[in-house]
């Protein structure tokens, strides 16, 4: 296979930035690209017995660029081995980028990967505008040529009505022999809706129907959709941007949403609930696959727009993913919790039972910024109002705190304290269940990153933190007296 000069360039870049130790710091069990700039997961999918990620890549830069493919691989989801650039924006069909998609390991053994090629439109009405259409490359876990019929479902493809710029992140599946591909759009009103397309053999394409359609309902413009099974329920992700807050559940800007309903018939989706995903400031773009052993897992983007560009230039990468998280339905309701692999890498396990937290507490062999964390809190009689702080990533100057207020049933989690030089979405604060006043946590910090999960995954909330490694601190404290367990993990 031919390489271009323009993947020839990110492979050889990508080459001399791990010889020459460019890259520093790197997260211990979160995936980042190679080198330089990485986004949205893409293609998350198995091939030949092996998970594999891709995402938006510009190797060449800290910050957003034309964009590329980066690519990893993985059989645990927790040690990540870094594959040469897939992809480059180097074809008629894809000039000013290579956009986000999906990926699926065909009957014959073949690994396609789908994505959004971007081309230049021209100026209209006063913008200069690209078109968005979904193209194919198709290869062996390494290297991916792309097919001379590019591209496989064009503008010309979209129902009445569509817009031919905003038309992108297509997710490819298989049912009864048949692939289909969710990809997100927008309708006359600018509104993002997702449309359904179909394929005998992956490469020739036609509209089915819509999906679903946000109508305001879920933000505004649509982005990354996955579609999958859960339980006896269908879920959509979206990740929709411009969302309005409800003051509540449901934080402004940037979202990813679970979408969660039934198929009266293929395809026929009814939703039921929105549920938000994340409550934190850093998730975006999440993208799920069915696991050789049947879970579902979910990797996305730990970074918000809003602060991309902060902090980029300090280690030689910007941008990780999150902790894998398996997903399963109970209830009605979505939950999730960190893989079960993690726990292969535990070791120095510390626990106290029936601590009792009032004034400013440390304890013995509880600190560090790389562990796994898991609390039970149980107020004494008269305490069940109580606000307990657990501050991480703490030394004289810095610390980020996580505030549980059971009296409000919520969580707050503020990192303005962390070394933060700007103010942008410095805190989130979102419910969580208190049952007369016990609560369950479990606080995953990675170097750069604090991940939580309230009462088994009933929410999760992610957020980045840029304090010093050296703040490795941890300490509780309560107003009124609770009773805590807790056990925390190091790692291998």
């Amino acid at each position: 296979m031919k390489i271009s000069e323009k993947l020839a360039a990110a492979r050889q870049y990508e080459t001399e930035a791990i010889e020459k130790g460019k890259v520093t710091d790197r997260p211990a069990f979160h995936t980042t690209g190679t080198v330089g700039w990485i986004n949205d997961p893409n293609g998350f999918s198995i091939y030949k017995g092996e998970y594999h990620l891709f995402y938006q890549y510009y190797p060449f830069d800290n910050h957003w660029g034309p964009m590329h493919w980066g690519h990893s691989k993985t059989s645990d989801f927790i040690k990540w081995d870094f594959l040469p650039c897939a992809l480059a924006p180097d074809s008629a069909e894809d000039a000013e980028g290579c956009f986000s998609g999906s990926a699926i390991e065909t009957p014959d053994g073949k690994h396609l990967l789908i994505y959004t090629g971007i081309t230049k439109a021209g100026v209209v009405d006063g913008w200069e505008r690209c078109y968005q259409q979904q193209c194919v490359a198709i290869g062996d876990g390494v290297d991916y040529e792309k097919v001379d019929g590019n591209p496989v479902i064009s503008k010309e493809d979209l129902p009445e009505g569509s817009n031919p710029y905003e038309f992108r992140d297509p997710k490819i599946l298989m049912r009864d022999g048949k692939y289909y591909t969710i990809a997100v759009n927008m309708d006359k009103e600018d509104c993002g809706n997702a449309y359904v397309f179909e394929s005998e053999d992956a490469l020739h394409w036609k509209f089915l129907k819509m999906l679903d359609e946000s109508k305001w309902e879920v933000g505004r413009v649509w982005e990354c959709p996955d579609y999958f099974a859960l339980g006896n329920k269908q879920v959509l992700i979206v990740s929709p941007q411009e969302t309005e807050g409800n003051g509540v559940d449901i934080m402004p800007g940037y979202n990813n949403f679970f979408l969660l309903g039934n198929e009266s018939a293929p395809f026929e989706f009814e939703r039921e609930v929105v549920q938000p995903i994340d409550f934190g400031t850093d998730f975006y773009a999440a993208q799920t696959i069915e696991t050789i052993d049947g879970r579902r897992v979910m990797v996305a983007w730990m970074q918000n727009w809003e602060t991309k560009d902060y902090g980029n230039d300090k280690r030689g990468f910007f941008g990780m993913m999150t902790l894998p998280r398996e997903l399963w339905l109970e209830d009605g309701h979505v939950y999730q919790r960190p893989v079960k692999e993690l726990e292969n890498y535990y070791c120095n396990q510390v626990a106290y039972r029936d601590v009792r937290v009032f004034k400013p507490l440390t304890l013995d062999g509880i600190r560090g910024r790389v562990l796994d964390m898991k609390l039970r809190l149980k107020p004494e009689i008269g305490s069940e109002g109580y606000i307990f702080k657990i501050c991480v990533a703490k030394d004289h100057r810095h610390k980020t705190v996580i505030e549980l207020d059971a009296r409000k049933g919520t969580i707050k989690l503020d990192r303005s304290g962390s070394g933060y030089k700007i103010s942008a979405l410095a805190t989130r604060e979102f419910p969580v269940d208190f049952e007369n006043g016990k609560i369950e946590l479990r606080i995953v910090l990675d170097k750069w990153s604090l991940e939580l999960f309230a009462n088994n995954g009933k929410q999760a909330a992610s957020m980045k933190i840029d304090t010093d490694l050296s703040a490795e601190n941890i300490t509780f404290e309560s107003d009124k007296t609770v009773v805590m367990d807790v056990i925390k993990f190091d790692f291998k």
